[in-house]
């Protein structure tokens, strides 16, 4: 046995005199060893949660605040190391040596440091049963009475225990927000501003936002590669405040795509979640996602993660991929919670899929769970079944009962437009009189949003009782103009765009009501002159999707694009460009704003997604712009094989619009600049698409019959005829040259079957299968999708068809439906002396 070395026992002997001698002195000193490190040491060598709760038991009259912290680092360390981590937890919350943890801790956090307190408080949250533990709340006062003196680090950490509590909105996150700001310049550290955003994101300012967005393309060089937890937080706060800044999301999107070999299934899902909500495309993050996704599908056997994996593969998928996502999600399906079927209900309405099978047994879970889901998940329950034409009595009852329940009782704005448009989805959309008063009360307190939802869900209404009850009450045209009366209250009330913009981004531009979108476009142009490179790209989308034409804000948006074209991200182009194309209008300095817009976008060409660089190389295509490097961009065998990879990704609605768009493009090519050298080479696409076009509406009908009294019969006008380049007329005849019909079947007048047409004989193919002097007519009836929804200025598509039919030979009859339906052509006669008129040039006297 060894013998005790002298100068220890005469430690011992010193101590227990000064034991004796001072009692108090002792207590006090039993709480402050004279070295912490033995105990710590001893801590770190347990390897299970048993271990550290004998140590705690063994030592709670003597462990410092320092080593109370450490206990509370180990177990949180071991329980990270569970493959059950909700199991683990109850374990060690329930422990009693635990609740001794606890104690310890709330007796002595004041004495613990900065980084222990904010750890500690970070465990506790972690283990805590309670809603409100007292501890938790403790050490949140201690945190704020020491916020000043927090380093970025330490600030960022305590934030997120903050945004745990859901504390998004408090005065303390205020506070926070309030110390970023002060020392913005200063903060070198990206990772930890960059939770930061995230958690104060909902109290900052626009000019705030900004800053930190600045700030984070300055610093975001700065850190690794590898980085991806950061730049996840950085697309989170964009996400945040509703900004989708390119520049920003294209240096995240590269260290996803550098990183996407160490990317799991959750940060997949998380990236796409994002990306979708920003409207954020990248081609190559999708394929190489899609790849790795694939290759999870025989992994995930469990409804969890096979759910989660379901809904971000399966909008990318391929048939085949497709096919084995859904068939094993019928053998799981009766094992789905309600919040998992309505995971793979709204996935299968973004990838088209009507499997009748499958939504039979995705709804059947709905219907035991729909009791418990909130008005917005009720909505995207409503909106996915109408698009996916599931009809079943019983459930849309129940569907239906449970939404008017809720509206009762709601006094929510935003809420209770939820309910009603849900509502107004259904069969049978109308409300009773409660519904209706509920409607009214929430008005005054409405945003634009709530408003353009209110009068759409009411427009419903109102088409739905004309169509199958052949009324309409006053109540709802009382309802629909109180809609209005708040709305330009609301548009009148506005003093800056920023703030109008704010509510009139999530507005739906072709579903305003007409008169609330004339007041907010005459609003838009009031602050006209605040229109910059930062919310042009916005209000050009808006007004695209209004149809409106104000020559006013168009003039606006192209000259920012000239003077700040440096400025704008070269993938927002389509977007700046899309209004012009839509509504067919060439503004002052047109070639000046086209030329300066390609010229950004030349560098680009190789790296844009194929599908935007199609839709962009028609939307010129419209205005009769054709830049050639762009185009050649496009036509050629590399470009055309990243297309068709990129369409096997879409969904088939938005894969078929590109697929048409680059044919449009082709043909329009084809017959304006032959010069180019590109071939055609969509004849099997059309011949294909075209098996699918319908019969002719009433108004056609009209025309035709009485085309054939004017033409001297049947047999001198054809009706839907396929022109080469397959555009389609709704009505052809021929004039000689003494302006007589002639009839089909005489003459060899007819197309006969379409040829493959090379470049080289686009020019003159009509003119030859004439006889000398006749001329070929084309009569068009346009509807009123063809022209702004403001006047009657025609739009970009029927404008480039009138100059494609005159290219191919026609003289072309535009019949607008406001002529057609006006006062001055409402008798037959009348009609008969237009179309005459219009044929022939005889003007009846």
């Amino acid at each position: 046995m060894k013998k005790t070395p002298v100068f220890l026992d005469s430690l011992v002997t010193d101590m227990l005199h000064l034991r004796a001698i001072c009692p108090f002195s002792w207590r006090v000193f039993q709480f402050r060893p004279i070295s912490c490190e033995p105990l710590i040491i001893q801590m770190s060598k347990c390897t299970d949660e048993e271990q550290i709760f004998d140590f705690i038991e063994r030592n709670k009259a003597i462990l410092s605040e320092k080593q109370v912290g450490c206990a509370f680092d180990m177990l949180w360390k071991l329980q990270k190391q569970k493959t059950s981590l909700l199991k683990n937890v109850e374990y060690v919350r329930n422990h009693p040596q635990f609740l001794t943890l606890h104690n310890l801790a709330t007796n002595k956090f004041k004495l613990m440091n900065d980084d222990t307190l904010v750890n500690v408080l970070h465990i506790t949250q972690r283990f805590a049963g309670e809603s409100h533990d007292p501890l938790v709340e403790a050490l949140v006062t201690e945190g704020w009475r020491r916020l000043e003196r927090f380093d970025i680090k330490l600030l960022s950490e305590f934030s997120s225990c903050l945004a745990d509590q859901h504390l998004y909105f408090s005065p303390l996150m205020g506070k926070i927000a309030d110390i970023v700001h002060r020392n913005l310049e200063t903060t070198q550290d990206l990772s930890s501003l960059s939770v930061l955003m995230v958690n104060i994101s909902s109290l900052i300012s626009r000019h705030f936002q900004q800053q930190l967005v600045n700030k984070t393309e300055l610093l975001f060089d700065t850190i690794d590669s590898s980085e991806v937890n950061v730049a996840t937080r950085i697309a989170r706060f964009l996400r945040n405040i509703k900004y989708c800044y390119q520049p920003l999301l294209e240096k995240c999107n590269n260290v996803f795509l550098s990183n996407v070999d160490q990317l799991d299934l959750d940060s997949i899902s998380k990236i796409f979640r994002l990306y979708n909500f920003l409207q954020f495309n990248s081609f190559e993050f999708i394929m190489m996602a899609k790849k790795k996704l694939t290759e999870m599908i025989p992994l995930c056997n469990h409804p969890a993660s096979f759910v989660k994996l379901f809904v971000t593969l399966g909008p990318i998928a391929g048939p085949e991929e497709k096919k084995q996502l859904k068939s094993t999600l019928l053998l799981m399906s009766e094992d789905l919670t309600g919040e998992q079927a309505l995971a793979v209900l709204r996935a299968m309405e973004d990838m088209e899929s009507r499997n009748s099978h499958l939504i039979k047994r995705v709804t059947s879970v709905l219907h035991k769970h729909l009791d418990s889901y909130k008005p917005l998940e009720l909505l995207k329950i409503t909106q996915a079944l109408t698009f996916l034409h599931f009809q079943r009595k019983e459930f849309s009852a129940k569907l239906r009962e449970l939404l008017l329940s809720y509206l009762k009782i709601s006094f929510i704005p935003t809420e209770v437009s939820i309910l009603v448009y849900a509502i107004s989805l259904l069969p049978s959309p109308h409300l009773d009189e409660v519904g209706i008063s509920r409607i009214e009360a929430v008005l005054p307190q409405c945003n634009l949003n709530n408003l353009s939802n209110f009068a759409t869900s009411v427009l419903r209404w109102i088409q739905y009782d004309h169509m199958y009850l052949d009324s309409i009450t006053g109540k709802q045209l009382k309802l629909l103009q109180k809609l209005d009366h708040y709305g330009r209250q609301r548009l009148q009330h506005s003093n800056s765009l920023d703030l109008l913009w704010e509510e009139l981004k999530s507005v739906r531009g072709n579903t305003f009501p007409e008169s609330l979108l004339e007041e907010t476009i005459a609003t838009l142009q009031h602050f006209v002159d605040e229109i910059n490179y930062i919310n042009v790209v916005e209000i050009a989308s808006f007004i695209s999707n209004t149809d409106y034409l104000s020559t006013l804000l168009l003039d606006r948006i192209a000259s920012v694009a000239v003077q700040q074209i440096e400025k704008i991200h070269p993938f927002t182009i389509l977007a700046i460009i899309l209004p012009f194309s839509t509504l067919n209008y060439d503004p002052p300095q047109r070639d000046e704003f086209f030329g300066t817009c390609v010229q950004h976008l030349n560098s680009y060409l190789g790296i844009l997604d194929p599908f935007m660089l199609v839709c962009l190389g028609f939307s010129l295509a419209t205005l009769q712009y054709f830049p050639e490097d762009l185009l050649k961009s496009i036509f050629n065998i590399e470009f055309l094989a990243r297309l068709d990879s990129q369409l096997e990704i879409l969904s088939s609605s938005l894969s078929a619009r590109v697929q048409f768009h680059l044919m449009e493009l082709n043909r329009s090519i084809c017959l304006e600049c032959p010069e180019f050298q590109i071939p055609w080479f969509h004849d099997r696409f059309c011949q294909q698409y075209n098996k699918g076009i319908g019969g002719m509406s009433g108004a056609q009908q009209q025309i035709y019959k009485m085309l054939t009294e004017v033409l001297g019969g049947i047999n001198c006008v054809k009706a839907s005829v396929l022109t080469p380049y397959y555009h389609t007329v709704d009505f052809e005849c021929i004039l000689d040259k003494r302006k007589k019909p002639l009839p089909y079947g005489s003459h060899n007048i007819a197309w006969g079957q379409l040829p493959e047409m090379p470049w080289e004989s686009n020019t003159e193919i009509v003119g030859s299968r004439l006889p000398p002097g006749a001329e070929r007519i084309a009569l068009e009836f346009l509807d009123s999708k063809s022209f702004c929804r403001n006047i009657p200025h025609m739009k970009g598509k029927s404008a480039m068809k009138k100059r494609h039919l005159e290219i191919l030979g026609y003289r072309v009859i535009q019949i607008s439906q406001f002529e057609w339906n006006s006062m001055a052509l409402s008798t037959k006669d009348a009609r008969m002396d237009y179309l005459r008129e219009r044929i022939f040039g005889e003007v009846k006297s």
